[in-house]
């Protein structure tokens, strides 16, 4: 089988206290995997511990966000002709050494594969009591629009093949989100997840961290569920 050419994407917003340490792992103990890091104009330290450790760093000019920061990642893969995407965070709360289960699904077959703190009754990850209404509440409506089942619909460490990435980056209105998966899955693409652990976040703040913003992204995303995901794309 031939091997697949594989970039991690890692976006980075503000951490500076989190990212040297995510790096190292990666330079020391997975020195296999490409990376590259998409600095969110972050205010603090972060470029320059990223130029510590690669030349692979995009350096966007505005602040895009976490789904604008990863479909830029996914461009380079597409510019360097990257067999697979695989996306984690830089605040350190993906493991690395849970990569390679994703892509061996790939391998097997799997168009996305998603990494679940939750799959097989998994209960060491914390959670609000808001984070796991609104996660409830995504799960049913995915099942409802496309009979997928995901145990961790908001999860970030997901990993896409070519065909997948290449159609994210070429649709203005896919995003590396729970509706595009959703949208996916209804057009016929397999998506599975994989167990996974996860640790809480090194430092800094979550773009979720907040009760609005948690309230504001499912609201968003209910709605783009219940719309992108009708749209048709070809395999």
């Amino acid at each position: 089988m031939k091997k697949l050419r594989v970039l991690l994407v890692i976006p980075a917003y503000n951490e500076e206290k989190s990212l040297g340490k995510l790096l190292s792992t990666l330079d020391e103990k997975f020195p296999l995997y490409d990376y590259v890091i998409i600095n969110d104009c972050s205010k603090d330290n972060t470029k320059k511990i990223a130029e510590q450790h690669t030349e692979r760093i995009i350096d966007l000019p505005i602040n895009l966000g976490l789904s604008g920061a990863i479909k830029a990642g996914m461009l380079y893969a597409y510019q360097k002709n990257y067999d697979v995407c695989v996306q984690i965070d830089g605040d350190g709360q993906h493991l690395p050494e849970y990569i390679e289960p994703l892509i061996r699904e790939l391998e097997n077959g799997y168009d996305i594969v998603i990494g679940s703190r939750f799959l097989d009754g998994k209960k060491e990850y914390q959670q609000t009591l808001f984070r796991k209404i609104g996660a409830s509440w995504l799960q049913f409506i995915a099942k409802l629009q496309s009979g997928l089942v995901l145990t961790d619909p908001t999860s970030g460490m997901r990993a896409y093949n070519k065909k997948v990435y290449e159609q994210i980056i070429m649709d203005m209105n896919a995003k590396p989100e729970p509706d595009t998966i959703v949208m996916f899955a209804r057009n016929g693409y397999k998506v599975k997840e994989v167990p996974v652990v996860m640790q809480e976040r090194f430092a800094g703040k979550s773009h979720l961290g907040g009760i609005f913003s948690s309230m504001r992204y499912m609201i968003h995303t209910t709605i783009a569920i219940l719309l992108n995901p009708r749209r048709k794309i070809g395999k």
